[in-house]
């Protein structure tokens, strides 16, 4: 860990001693790898610059994750950067890379934070990056204010939904836990997981249910039998349907009122009924 630090001290003062390039040396530099992949080129451009790689990596120290590995995405999103300008366009190369620096360290530093993936649209990682700074702010504030009330305002100002702050408010309040973990620290404790419910029925009540299922389905198609074509169809589309037919509309379609409609219903109803008990007696709980 002592050469690792050092190391990486050492490779900070070498960056900070790199010099500045004037704006024609930076343009040739581009031009030359750009035109023609001079790596040599490619090297003082990116070594010249990597004083902003450190800078930027410095704002998300924060975050908890090792400086090194941040410069380091930072450094591949120099590359990128360098791959993709184009110095015609007379823009200086720091003001374009580093865009792309604070783009790789941020993607990083989603990927790594947590081992649950965040949400990665825009607005996400801008709350993501955002919240701490603005909820700070917003309680320095020398007027107090409740806590929905500051939600809302961060909601505002970054525009997203007030549920998506109090969500990554969640989960920027605590470090993951495993469900693994034991609940105490004492021989014995019970797992996390082991608190969880699970609401899914058993294989076995599955099956049961599957079972008793289709044997319903056989029973009413058997009573159904007993009921006039008119009684049928009053009770397949009122009752068998998953939106079942209103008394008035059902009423208009057979030409009598909806009185009448479900005066019939009833009396269809208590003959199905009639029919399964009298087959299967000992089912009057389901009937």
């Amino acid at each position: 860990m002592g050469r690792l630090a050092g190391s990486s001290s050492q490779f900070i003062r070498a960056a900070m001693r790199a010099p500045y390039l004037e704006r024609g040396e930076e343009h040739d530099l581009a031009v030359r790898w750009a035109e023609k992949r001079d790596q040599a080129a490619l090297h003082q451009l990116a070594a010249s610059h990597m004083r902003l790689v450190i800078a930027i990596a410095s704002r998300f120290r924060n975050f908890g994750l090792p400086s090194g590995d941040l410069i380091q995405e930072g450094h591949v999103g120099l590359l990128e950067a360098a791959a993709r300008f184009e110095p015609a366009r007379e823009v200086r190369f720091a003001t374009y890379a580093t865009w792309w620096i604070r783009a790789s360290i941020q993607d990083y530093i989603l990927r790594n934070w947590s081992i649950v993936r965040g949400g990665t649209s825009s607005s996400q990682k801008a709350l993501f990056f955002n919240l701490r700074r603005l909820r700070a702010r917003l309680a320095q504030s020398s007027d107090p204010r409740p806590r929905a009330l500051v939600f809302a305002e961060i909601a505002k100002a970054i525009g997203v939904s007030r549920a998506d702050v109090e969500l990554m408010d969640s989960r920027l309040s605590g470090p993951d836990a495993s469900l693994n973990a034991p609940v105490r620290e004492s021989e014995g404790s019970s797992d996390r997981q082991d608190f969880l419910v699970d609401r899914v029925p058993l294989p076995d009540e599955m099956v049961t249910e599957a079972i008793d299922g289709e044997r319903r389905r056989i029973w009413l198609r058997s009573a159904l039998t007993v009921l006039s074509e008119r009684e049928l169809r009053i009770v397949n589309e009122r009752r068998l349907q998953d939106e079942g037919t209103t008394l008035e509309a059902l009423g208009e379609s057979l030409g009598i009122s909806k009185e009448r409609v479900r005066q019939i219903e009833n009396r269809a109803l208590a003959k199905l009924r009639e029919a399964l008990l009298r087959d299967h007696p000992d089912q009057a709980t389901f009937v």
